[in-house]
């Protein structure tokens, strides 16, 4: 009887250990349908703009009226001159490939422009035309970023230059800017936190989010100082490089040719001639660059498209009427937003120079950034950007687009003040 019994128990053995190898094989197979991402993906951020539009929307179509004081970008039309280049691009047979660096008339029209705007020469082959600003800081970040290394980067500013930091592994280093400096870089602050891993310094002026102007000689400090530390390389975002108030004059780094060796300048179409959507943007390259930032493009995109490249061309070569209305309008706004933020209990903002943002100080509400942001989205029907979404000097903050009509910008600072 014991001899069945035991010849039993070392079958139920088998069986149950063929059960658990069965359960384990299948338990292994399952597992390996989970798609395994680079690690880096998961450090990449994203723009907390477009995360408010969604909800505006939402809520809008569920009836309620939202006013957007939160996207970037213009609320004009592209002018109709640009409107027709691209049109009669299309029409003209437009259709193929350009060169990965943009079309060469384009390149051309570029350099005649800076030259024109900043007494700048550049060569036609030293710009790379790209759809938007963001590739040019995709580019330059990867070419520079890798474990080990550290970028620095304007804090509070555009969120996508600490994402993409992040994204290669490098350790963001954020360059304070302070609202008792109006938001502008201190050079001897930015030339202290240099050290031996220091790869690239990322600049914005004007800046996004808080319309801060750096004057010249913070940028005269900076380059003289950055002449002790050659291999470090120097990313100028100068997208907003046409809107500056008050007789405020831009100050491009390109008209420092001691750096343009390792200089890499980003300005577009999108913000200057309201052409966001046409996605048109070109950087400057140095010589030891250029080759590595077109070969991104065609492992990238391949190229621009067509069409909108020959629009990008008659904004620069046509009449600029419309850009000078929409540039009045904006300073006609800035004033207001400036004055009425200044007039609502526990705000405070100072006077913004450039870009078309307003960044008032609202500590004195007792709300944080985010907690601000959302009660003016789901209480007072207004979409603003917490300036936490900026970085963490952003906190206290909230960043106002006067990209609206005036109408609208005063009926969205009256019911703010009615929540508050």
């Amino acid at each position: 009887m014991n001899q069945y019994l035991n010849l039993w128990t070392a079958f139920l053995i088998y069986v149950r250990t063929d059960i658990i190898s069965l359960y384990a094989l299948l338990n292994s197979s399952w597992k390996s349908k989970m798609l395994k991402t680079a690690s880096s993906i998961l450090r990449l951020g994203t723009e907390s703009a477009f995360e408010v539009l969604a909800r505006a929307q939402k809520l809008q179509s569920e009836g309620k009226k939202i006013i957007n004081l939160g996207i970037g970008q213009p609320d004009f039309q592209t002018p109709e001159h640009i409107v027709e280049a691209g049109v009669k691009a299309l029409r003209d047979g437009h259709h193929g490939y350009t060169p990965a660096n943009g079309l060469p008339i384009l390149r051309e029209a570029v350099s005649a422009d800076l030259e024109y705007r900043h007494g700048a020469k550049v060569r036609s082959d030293n710009i790379v035309i790209v759809p938007g600003g963001k590739p040019t800081m995709f580019f330059a970040i990867s070419m520079f970023g890798e474990p080990g290394t550290e970028i620095m980067y304007p804090n509070p500013g555009f969120p996508i230059y600490e994402s993409l930091i992040n994204y290669t592994g490098a350790t963001p280093i954020p360059i304070a800017l302070e609202e008792r400096m109006g938001f502008a870089f201190n050079a001897d602050t930015v030339l202290s936190q240099i050290t031996s891993k220091t790869r690239l310094i990322i600049i914005n002026s004007p800046a996004n989010p808080t319309g801060g102007v750096t004057p010249k000689v913070e940028i005269d400090k900076l380059v003289k100082g950055l002449l002790e530390y050659p291999h470090i390389a120097i990313l100028s975002d100068e997208i907003y490089s046409e809107m500056l108030y008050n007789g405020k004059k831009h100050v491009s780094l390109l008209q420092y040719p001691e750096i343009r060796d390792r200089l890499i300048m980003l300005d577009g179409w999108s913000k200057t001639y309201a052409m966001t959507g046409w996605r048109m943007g070109y950087a400057v390259w140095p010589d030891q660059l250029v080759e590595h930032a077109v070969r991104l493009c065609i492992n990238d995109h391949s190229c621009v498209n067509a069409s909108a490249q020959y629009a990008g061309l008659a904004a620069l070569t046509g009449p600029k009427d419309d850009v000078k209305k929409m540039f009045n309008a904006f300073d006609n706004r800035r004033k207001v937003i400036i004055s009425k933020l200044n007039n609502i209990p526990g705000f405070r903002c100072a006077d913004a120079a450039g870009a078309f943002y307003a960044f008032p100080n609202i500590e004195n509400t007792g709300m944080n950034s985010r907690k601000a942001q959302d009660q003016f989205l789901n209480h007072a029907g207004v979409a603003t950007i917490a300036g936490t979404s900026f970085g963490v000097s952003g906190e206290g903050f909230i960043r106002f687009s006067y990209a609206n009509s005036v109408e609208n910008i005063e009926e969205a600072l009256y019911r703010i003040e009615q929540t508050l």
